[in-house]
Parts: structure tokens; C-alpha cells; sequence
């Protein structure tokens, strides 16, 4: 590929990785100072980075505790971070899910709980409700993980599941006020959906959830399905009282993201135009509508004129066929790269704001008019890594994966198209 042009997508995604950055977001968002106690809480794969932010920001004594994934702990001076597993949840989220209760007990009125929520808190915070086990969540997770059902469907499930998720934190912390500041990782930036709103209640109900497993088919553990037959352990309705003195605020988003990396595109002298920061759907399908937009911009200078740059955001799902490496991003582009073979003046990029892309350690990878023949001059058929959820292997197979490492921060995927060529 290009270099100049792989250059050029690295900062567009760079630039969208700076709006979500932890003192940015926080610093027009900070609440007022209470007359007793700040407890700052939080989870998500950015929770340490958003905390320690909050510490350098915030004028007066504040305590609590969040949780982040391995690896992806900062440092923080009053604040306890503990890292546990993710995507599968771990006896390590499962103690600090504890401490998350723990750290908003025996509040008063008079105090203030700061709640710091991003992405990844779902796995992050497991605590199975009573007659389940950590090995019952584990279970439930891994199914719909494999499931290909949309994100909200995943958690309005894992919400009647849990112990902590569906506004059951914030419950706890009653009658403390709870300000909750999100970064919002989901389609639609409904905050009750990020981390599956351990602090956001959510109105979805028992019947709904029953309606979502039936339409996507989803084989539910015996034992979770027993427990959705009781009813039992309901999560809080939002009109409930405990929530009264609540407040939320979304202070990062795919959207707000995606704006930057098209202003600086524009900067270059690129048009350019976000497609939607709330697409779902399979990842191989988003990547073939994407594949099919940018020929018909090659070819017709429809719907956009070149040169553009092509931006969308969201999160796609990925139908575990087979036990190939990879995730969302890396299998959208695979799709791309096979749908743009031979086609020049279409570059791409897709990874996940948070630095990780499924299984392995990369964000995403980059793909061009040149990748589908590069795999196959390397002894890898594009085609049959698809079909084996392999994409990772393949990418890796001609250098093409973008690892950036943990970046703090998590608003979803990012994709960038740029068809045509750079000014200059």
C-alpha cells in the first residue's frame, strides 16, 4: 500500500483517538463538588486513564475504585484500579465487582459518587445474581459473543443476568447523588447500553428480553434460561426514586470522533463524509456495502466526488463459524479487500478505538486495491480465511495489521475509505 496514503488514514484515526482523550471529555464535564464525600467509581478497557484524569482535574479529596482490563491500568494516586479479564469475565472481576458495592456503601446524602463508565465494563464487571455461578456468566458471555446478535441485544440480556449491571450500582449508592460521565462505545450513544449501565437503568423488560433471545436464536445455557423463566432479580425500572437525584452524561462518542477525522481530512484539501457512527450488522456484510460505495465512487463519482474520505463508525458483530484469529474490524476489511480486488485509488483502514480488535493484540489493518493478491501470492486465500473467521492470519500474513497498543480510551469502531488520490 501507499505509504504516503497509510500515513495519511494513521492520523485521521489518531485524530478520532484525541476527541475521546480522558482530560478532554472530562474537563467540560466535571460536577459540582458535594458538601461530604466524592467516591469516584468506574469500568471499561479506558476506566484507569478516565480516572486518572479525573484526579488531575478534580480540586478537593476524592476516594473509590475502577476497573480495567489486563494491561491497561494507570496510575492513580487516591484512586484503587484493579484489572480484570475481557471479553470472558474472571474471579477477578467478579472481587471487583465487589469493591464496586463496597465503595459506594454507607454513603449519605450529603455525598457525591463520580461513576467513570466506557466500554469493555460488561465483561469486566461479572457478578451473577443468586442460583448462578461465575462459571454461568463465563458461559453466557462466550454464547453471545459467538451469537452475531447486536450489542444492545447482548446487554439487555447480560442486564437480567447480573447482579450489578441495569442501574443496580447506582441503586446501591443510595442516597448518594450519582453522576455518571460516559464514554459511549455503542450505536446510538444510549448510555444504559455502555458496559451494560451498571449505574444507567434501562426500561427494556423481562418479555422483550425473552422476544430478543427467540429472534436471534440464541442458545441460552439451561440454567440461565431457567433463571429468565422465574423472573427473578429484576433490574430497577428508570422511574424508580433511587435515581431522582441522578444525573448523565455522555462525554465521548463515535460521533464527535469521526467529526475530527473528517475535519482533518478536510485539512488536507479531502472531502469528506461520515456514512454513520451507529452501524451494525455482520462485519463481512458492513465491509461489502462499504467495498461497494467506494467503487461506485471510483466509477461515477457518486455519491461523493473524489478525492473523499469515507468514515463510519459503530459496531459490527461477527458470527463465530470457525476458530480463527481475528475480530469485527480486521474481518469487515477482509471482506472489503476482497470486494475491491484489483481496484485502485481505494484504501482502507478499520480498528477499534481501544487499540484491540478481538483475539489478538492489534487494533485492525489496512487494506488496498493490492491486498486480496498479496494474501494469495503469500499461500493464503482471502476467501477461505473469511470463511474461517481467520482474518488476523491473513493480514498478518503481509504485514498489514495496525497495532497501536492500549489508547485510553474506547468509542467503538473506526473505519476510513480514501478514494482517490491525496493533493499534492
Amino acid at each position: 500500500m501507499d505509504p504516503g496514503k497509510k500515513e495519511f488514514l494513521t492520523r485521521l484515526f489518531h485524530a478520532a483517538v484525541e476527541r475521546a482523550d480522558p482530560h478532554r471529555a472530562l474537563r467540560q464535564a466535571l460536577p459540582e463538588k458535594p458538601v461530604g464525600r466524592t467516591v469516584v467509581i468506574g469500568a471499561g478497557k479506558g476506566a484507569a486513564q478516565l480516572a486518572a484524569a479525573f484526579e488531575d482535574l478534580w480540586d478537593g479529596p476524592l476516594s473509590g475504585t475502577v476497573v480495567t482490563r489486563y494491561g491497561y491500568a494507570a496510575p492513580c494516586k487516591s484512586i484503587r484500579v484493579l484489572e480484570a479479564n475481557h471479553p470472558v469475565p474472571d474471579a477477578a472481576g467478579l472481587e471487583a465487582s465487589q469493591a464496586l458495592f463496597d465503595a459506594v456503601s454507607d454513603l449519605t446524602e450529603d455525598d457525591l459518587v463520580v461513576a467513570l463508565i466506557c466500554g469493555g465494563g460488561s465483561a469486566l464487571l461479572p457478578a451473577p445474581p443468586e442460583g448462578l455461578s461465575l462459571a454461568d456468566e463465563q458461559e453466557l458471555n462466550q454464547v453471545l459473543l459467538a451469537s452475531g446478535a447486536p450489542i444492545g441485544v447482548m446487554n439487555a440480556i447480560r442486564k437480567h443476568a447480573s447482579s450489578i449491571k441495569g442501574g443496580r450500582l447506582a441503586a446501591a449508592a443510595w442516597p448518594a447523588s450519582v453522576v455518571s460521565l460516559v464514554v459511549s462505545d455503542v450505536p446510538g450513544d444510549d448510555p444504559c447500553q455502555v458496559a451494560s449501565g451498571p449505574t444507567v437503568p434501562d426500561a427494556i423488560g423481562m418479555a422483550e428480553v425473552r422476544a430478543m433471545i427467540a429472534a436471534y436464536n440464541i442458545a441460552l445455557p439451561e440454567k440461565i434460561r431457567e433463571h429468565f423463566r422465574q423472573s427473578k432479580n429484576l433490574p430497577p425500572r428508570p422511574e424508580d426514586p433511587v435515581f431522582a437525584r441522578n444525573e448523565v452524561h455522555v462525554i465521548a462518542s463515535a460521533g464527535l470522533s469521526l467529526e475530527a477525522a473528517a475535519d482533518l481530512a478536510r485539512e488536507y484539501g479531502v472531502g469528506a463524509a461520515i456514512l454513520s457512527d451507529a452501524i451494525e450488522g455482520e462485519a463481512r456484510d458492513v465491509g461489502l456495502v462499504h467495498a461497494a460505495i467506494a467503487r461506485e465512487v471510483v466509477a461515477r463519482d457518486r455519491p461523493f466526488q473524489k478525492p473523499v474520505v469515507i468514515l463510519s463508525g459503530g459496531e459490527t458483530t461477527v458470527t463465530l463459524r470457525a476458530k480463527g484469529k481475528g475480530g469485527r474490524n480486521t474481518e469487515f476489511l477482509l471482506a472489503l479487500a476482497s470486494a475491491i480486488d484489483g481496484v485502485d485509488n481505494i484504501v482502507a483502514l478499520a480498528a477499534d478505538t481501544d487499540g484491540i480488535d478481538g483475539s489478538e493484540d492489534n487494533a485492525g489493518a489496512f487494506a488496498g486495491p493490492g491486498t486480496a493478491g498479496e494474501m494469495r501470492a503469500c499461500g493464503v486465500d482471502p476467501l477461505v480465511s473469511l470463511a474461517g473467521n481467520d482474518a488476523w492470519s491473513a493480514f498478518n500474513a503481509i504485514d498489514e495489521l495496525f497495532v497501536t497498543g492500549p489508547t485510553g480510551t474506547n468509542v467503538n469502531d473506526f473505519r476510513v475509505m480514501l478514494v482517490g488520490d491525496l493533493p499534492g
